[in-house]
């Protein structure tokens, strides 16, 4: 009897197990809770083929756009909010200047590359995202001047060129065709050739991030990271700000959005975290394939002598390149800095800073940040003591004429600034935060690369009494 009842229970506990064993297998699973930062990362969705959707003929790039909007309706006005169709920022506060500024970037600040957007519109505008610069800003409000192509045509068909118009001879049809999500090459078209070449500003975005190794940028080469995967879009707004034109620290990205601040094994390094960015130790030097621009002398534009574009151009003046650019290091909170706008007066004493990071020591939101730091001599006026923004290219052009006086003048008027005809030439920083071509952990800063007798650190100038393995850090702790 009690045979019986066993052989029972194990039939009944084979049919059970027949039953649970393919359900356990095949039972839906819920989302991984696995910390790998890299199950974060969007899988790149198929775009829509477009070459039986769009038609054409097209004769410009508006009507490009219009046949974008019978689909897309909202697009443009989207992209018109953003900035990088107004190229400047919401009303601000800046340190340093009493009143409230109604908006800053790009269409108004001064730099020390090629100086000044306003009055250079005519080569300016070949990386922004609009048509027909040449009748702004009435046209500015239409928008079938929105540039779709820009940023979601194959580059191989497309390209932008005078006033921000289409470039002479470019198949309108076949680049309207060939959109999709943009690509490293969409972005590249403007942040990798910035400031008049490859590589010219940044020094951590040029084009060998086309096709990189993951010893370039292990996010990019290993993983195959589009811009969008950080620079995430909401509603063509895309996240991200650079110090060297926003002062708006809204919709920032960081490392942490997707890597754990603790996630080194060795407690000693996660105790950096507090003290020093991540870039600092990731990011040892930049410039790896293709070198960067770090001194610009305007002063000797104009000569008659050998040109070379990595040394001296008749239209530009002196220059110096690096490559494996070691960067230099700084306190930076992420926030607000001073800002130099059109028309402030120069510097008392020293170099005229026009975007220094902010942050200190005694800031416990600062890091120790890397920066390119590019080093400049432009004109300024004599008299008045502010930084003039000359015209360059176009009629009148300083790069047609080489007649400083005239192509100061334009400038200033096209700035709204008064020029007292005496000019001379000033010394200017710039900083650009460094935060692209990321080495695989195997290539990051080690323990002597910072302390120690040959550290790369300047820990005086950080504010240290010394190395802080030896004077403690800067709570006091060592």
């Amino acid at each position: 009897m009690n045979l019986k009842r066993y052989i029972w229970l194990i039939g009944l506990l084979a049919v059970v197990l027949v039953i649970a064993v393919p359900a356990i297998i095949f039972w839906p699973r819920s989302a991984s809770t696995t910390t790998d930062p890299w199950d974060g990362v969007p899988k790149h969705a198929e775009h829509t083929d477009h070459k039986d959707i769009v038609i054409g003929p097209f004769a410009t790039g508006q009507e490009v756009t219009q046949n974008c909007l019978e689909c897309h309706e909202d697009a443009a006005g989207q992209v018109m909010h953003t900035a990088h169709w107004t190229w400047e920022s919401e009303p601000v506060a800046i340190p340093g200047h009493d009143n409230v500024v109604e908006g800053i970037g790009k269409i108004n600040l001064i730099n020390n590359f090629c100086i000044a957007a306003t009055s250079n519109e005519r080569t300016c505008m070949t990386c922004h995202a609009g048509y027909d610069w040449e009748n702004a800003p009435a046209n500015l409000e239409q928008a079938e001047n929105v540039d779709c192509l820009a940023c979601h045509a194959d580059t191989a068909t497309y390209a932008k060129g005078e006033y921000g118009n289409p470039a002479e001879g470019v198949d309108l049809l076949a680049a309207a065709q060939s959109v999709r999500n943009p690509g490293r090459d969409n972005c590249g078209k403007c942040h990798f050739d910035g400031g008049g070449g490859n590589n010219v500003k940044h020094g951590d975005l040029d084009e060998s991030l086309l096709f990189p190794s993951e010893n370039l940028d292990v996010h990019m080469g290993r993983h195959d990271f589009l811009c969008t995967d950080c620079h995430t879009t909401d509603e063509h707004d895309i996240s991200g700000r650079m110090l060297s034109v926003s002062v708006d620290d809204a919709n920032q990205i960081a490392c942490t959005d997707c890597h754990d601040s603790n996630l080194h094994q060795d407690e000693r390094i996660n105790a950096h975290v507090a003290t020093v960015a991540c870039q600092t130790c990731h990011i040892p030097t930049i410039a790896l394939k293709n070198p960067t621009k770090v001194t610009w002398d305007w002063s000797t534009a104009g000569q008659d002598r050998p040109e070379d574009h990595y040394t001296y151009l008749k239209i530009k003046g002196d220059f110096l390149y690096e490559k494996d650019y070691q960067p230099e290091y700084l306190w930076y909170d992420g926030g607000l800095a001073y800002r130099y706008l059109m028309g402030d007066p120069l510097a008392a004493e020293g170099p005229t800073l026009l975007n220094p990071p902010s942050g200190a020591i005694d800031n416990p939101d600062a890091r120790i940040w890397p920066f390119k730091v590019h080093r400049a001599k432009q004109p300024y006026d004599t008299v008045n003591n502010y930084l003039l923004p000359p015209t360059t290219s176009g009629e009148g052009g300083f790069w047609t004429t080489f007649d400083w006086p005239s192509a100061l003048a334009m400038g200033a008027e096209a700035n709204g600034l008064d020029f007292s005809g005496e000019f001379g030439f000033a010394e200017t920083w710039m900083y650009w935060p460094t935060t692209h071509m990321v080495q695989p952990k195997e290539n990051a800063l080690q323990c002597e690369d910072c302390h120690g007798e040959n550290g790369i650190m300047d820990w005086a100038a950080l504010g240290y009494p010394g190395d802080p393995i030896e004077w403690g850090g800067r709570d006091g702790a060592k």
